[in-house]
């Protein structure tokens, strides 16, 4: 397997360098609902990670490990912030070139998901990305979009997609208010361009408030982590006043230690962290510990 996931890995770099020289075309004839597909490339990247799982057999892995090997396929890819807002609608976009820490774990998730089945189409992971990234799995506008990562677990763990299994394996309670984004409407573009939206964040943020919120502490993560199973998320908490989460990963044990494979903005790619998870967190001033969901 081994030798199959660096075949991989060499397949779709090779491929993406192919890529880098053609001409972005528009994309609205591929319009379905809000979907937005960035550049043309990425169908082809889609439709390339289709054929390397087939010749895997990926769909024959179970979902933890069905994930590993799909979130390898994105290694080195570059990290890129804010790919989600260059719209002035919101819209589903999907971009497999540029990754930030949580469209990176959307697309591996949704993927994954995707690709369980022995024919997977195009609407297939769009759908699962959909359901994903939105309440109630429905985009409607910006407000719709689960952007506090603790909200991303809580709801998707009512459609039946993750488990938030932090208080199992020896989460504490987190006493974080959450207010970061209509206490800092001027950095996000969208609130400013339509204040109305605004009202409904500090909706969002006063229901996610009212809840009961676990981590595991960062000085208690090394004793646990043998709990934590590859391809578990991983989301880090912070100590930054009015967030929640400030960096979300997937889990990925390596030497019998506990790492994280993350698009990291440090790196400015996707990479297995260099050191474990642990560690990791500790020469952090702003992370506090983590909160992990396992996939259902």
């Amino acid at each position: 397997m081994k030798n199959k996931v660096w075949c991989v890995f060499a397949v779709l770099l090779i491929f993406l360098i192919a890529c880098k020289g053609k001409t972005v075309k528009s994309e609205s004839q591929e319009v379905r609902k809000e979907i937005h597909l960035s550049d043309s490339t990425d169908h082809e990247i889609f439709n390339s990670i289709r054929k390397i799982a087939g010749s895997m057999s990926i769909d024959s892995l179970s979902l933890n490990d069905r994930v590993i090997e799909v979130a390898k396929m994105f290694m080195q890819t570059a990290y890129v912030g804010g790919t989600l807002d260059r719209n002035e609608k919101e819209q589903l976009v999907v971009n497999f070139r540029e990754l930030d820490c949580t469209t990176y774990l959307e697309n591996v998730i949704a993927l994954s998901n995707a690709l369980a089945k022995d024919s997977v189409q195009t609407d297939d992971f769009l759908n699962e990305l959909e359901n994903l990234r939105y309440r109630n799995g429905k985009l409607t506008d910006y407000s719709s979009r689960l952007h506090y990562f603790s909200d991303w677990i809580y709801e998707n763990e009512k459609k039946g997609i993750v488990k938030n299994i932090t208080t199992e394996i020896g989460g504490e309670k987190y006493n974080q208010t959450i207010n970061f984004m209509s206490t800092h409407v001027n950095s996000y573009p969208a609130l400013q361009a339509d204040t109305s939206l605004v009202e409904e964040i500090r909706k969002t943020e006063n229901e996610i408030n009212k809840r009961d919120m676990f981590f595991i502490l960062e000085t208690n993560i090394q004793q646990l982590e043998d709990q934590i199973q590859n391809g578990d998320l991983i989301a880090i908490t912070t100590k930054i006043k009015g967030l929640d989460i400030s960096h979300v990963g997937i889990a990925i044990h390596v030497n019998n230690r506990l790492h994280l494979m993350h698009a990291s903005s440090k790196a400015k790619k996707v990479v297995i962290s260099d050191i474990p998870l642990a560690e990791m967190l500790m020469h952090s001033k702003y992370q506090s510990g983590i909160m992990v969901a396992r996939l259902q």
